[in-house]
């Protein structure tokens, strides 16, 4: 009678088991995680990237150019993470002109902040963005 009761707890014992592991499994564990130099090179693709990528979905008629960083974090898990604060200005260029592209004065004056989060694999050249928040000043 009791290896009757036995085989109930066992396969309990295995489904919690299985319970327990997924969990840890899905959680991020954090190898790094702190603020880093705008001159950092996978810092400067990073911020091609996201300064294209702005552009083109854009529906200005100018290109915008990032003016300052306010502050680069970069976090490492299983891949790498930027969260970028930044501030960005629109130029003179239009969408197809990209090059001595000055900024915008009087009434087409426009600055904006931005926060993004990024993720990166900058050997493959592999970035997704995780987050996008801009605001006009």
């Amino acid at each position: 009678m009791a290896r009757f009761w036995q085989a109930p707890q066992l396969l309990l014992a295995i489904f919690m088991a299985l319970v327990v592991h997924t969990y840890q499994v899905r959680k991020k564990t954090f190898l790094s995680v702190g603020e880093v130099s705008a001159s950092d090179p996978y810092v400067t693709t990073t911020m091609q990237y996201l300064s294209d990528d702005f552009n083109k979905k854009s529906n200005d008629k100018y290109n915008f150019r990032i003016v300052r960083l306010l502050k680069v974090q970069k976090q490492i898990t299983d891949h790498m993470e930027f969260h970028v604060n930044m501030e960005m200005r629109r130029t003179t260029c239009q969408k197809l002109e990209t090059t001595n592209c000055s900024f915008q004065e009087g009434e087409l004056y426009k600055q904006i902040e931005c926060f993004y989060s990024v993720f990166v694999v900058p050997w493959f050249e592999k970035y997704k963005i995780l987050n996008k928040n801009c605001t006009d000043d």
